[in-house]
């Protein structure tokens, strides 16, 4: 009767630490599969007349999505000014927001007469980081440094601030629309000494594979401890 009990304990150990050693496997796989989840140029749709957001990192509610392509739709019925928005979870390896941005916009508007009235704002919600693009006949009503203010300030204020997607992309839409419609430029959001500077915060990346490291090594180490 021991010698069978015996058995049947060893036989719970082996399933135990068979099971801890799948669990460091899909772990392990889970760490190196990351990048997979990337975003890259050709997997963004192709551009309609009424694509005025395409919301790849779900960052937008569906309230304030209808509200800024509305806004965006006005704008360009009233002024021929258009403007996107897109948002990716991840860029590809080696990918930066300005060459994501700039492939995009060539994707989307091929030739310089296609391009001339269009603004192309993107977001990576990984790293939070932004870039902006605009055409020539942009330039002349919304300059570069006001461009660049909108991404650089417009948007990542609010995102410092507790990533507040959707107050960063309403407040760059109006933003946007105000200065594209020929009014007076309302600046970037004031800034709250309090808030912290974007190198105080671990990227999201960073974060992840932090925590599947450590469940890795934790796994490895309980495997050891239990006794075949």
């Amino acid at each position: 009767m021991k010698v069978l009990l015996n058995h049947f304990l060893s036989w719970q150990k082996r399933i135990a630490l068979a099971a801890l050693l799948l669990a460091i496997m899909i772990f392990i796989s889970d760490l190196f599969a990351i990048p997979a989840f990337a975003t890259g140029v050709y997997e963004i749709p192709s551009l309609t007349s009424d694509t005025w957001i395409v919301d790849e990192a779900d960052l937008i509610s569906r309230f304030n999505e209808g509200r800024i392509s509305s806004a965006f739709d006005d704008l360009a019925k009233q002024t021929g000014n258009e403007v996107r928005i897109v948002t990716i979870r991840r860029l590809d390896y080696g990918e930066t927001p300005e060459s994501f941005t700039k492939a995009l916009f060539e994707k989307w508007f091929p030739t310089k007469e296609a391009q001339a009235n269009q603004t192309l704002l993107t977001i990576d919600s990984v790293t939070n980081g932004t870039a902006i693009i605009t055409g020539d006949k942009v330039k002349s009503i919304m300059p570069d440094e006001i461009a660049e203010s909108v991404a650089s300030e417009t948007v990542l204020v609010p995102l410092r601030s507790g990533n507040k997607y959707n107050q960063a992309l309403i407040e760059a839409q109006t933003r946007l629309v105000t200065v594209l419609s020929g009014e007076p430029d309302p600046g970037p959001p004031q800034v709250n000494n309090e808030i912290q500077t974007e190198g105080t915060f671990a990227k999201a990346e960073e974060t992840d594979r932090g925590n599947a490291t450590a469940w890795v090594v934790g796994l490895l180490i309980a495997a050891t401890v239990i006794p075949m």
